[in-house]
């Protein structure tokens, strides 16, 4: 997202966008690549619900979100694009208000990667990770990204 300071996202997390829904896909590489036809929208605030009841200590990948959300709705996938995008509001809205915080560092991308486009970026995703007990891994030599060691032993399990 660009120009984050200009946006008001807590009135973005507050849109349902015409959710939630369910769609039928046809396009046959999408029901391969995901497992089935039935694809789910949740509006963005239950992304705000569902990051809000990661405890300290633990954290949660996008992708464990979405598995959560088609399940409880009896849907086959939910829309990755949406969910990233989404995601990305909650942490935005948390950041501009004062109260009623979320805690969006818990909530991390595929394999325990850390999420660059988080508000302060990795420095900060790092820094609160660290602060709750988490070592931070770095990974490549060129295109460098830094992951949650051993995340899979402090997974929420929603």
């Amino acid at each position: 997202m660009a120009n984050e300071d200009k946006k008001d996202f807590n009135a973005m997390l507050e849109r349902d966008n015409g959710m939630p829904k369910v769609q039928i896909v046809t396009d046959e590489k999408t029901i391969e690549k995901y497992g089935g036809e039935k694809m789910y929208f949740a509006p963005p605030m239950d992304y705000d619900i569902v990051m809000k009841k990661i405890p300290e200590g633990k954290v949660i990948t996008t992708s464990e979100i979405r598995n959560y959300f088609a399940k409880q709705n009896n849907a086959d996938f939910t829309d990755p694009i949406t969910a990233g995008i989404f995601i990305s509001i909650v942490a935005w809205a948390s950041y501009q208000r004062s109260k009623d915080k979320t805690p969006y560092w818990r909530t991390l991308k595929a394999h325990g990667e850390l999420h660059p486009k988080y508000p302060g970026g990795i420095e900060k995703q790092k820094e609160l990770l660290e602060k709750e007990g988490h070592t931070i891994i770095k990974r490549g030599r060129t295109n460098i990204r830094y992951y949650v060691k051993d995340y899979e032993n402090a997974l929420f399990i929603l």
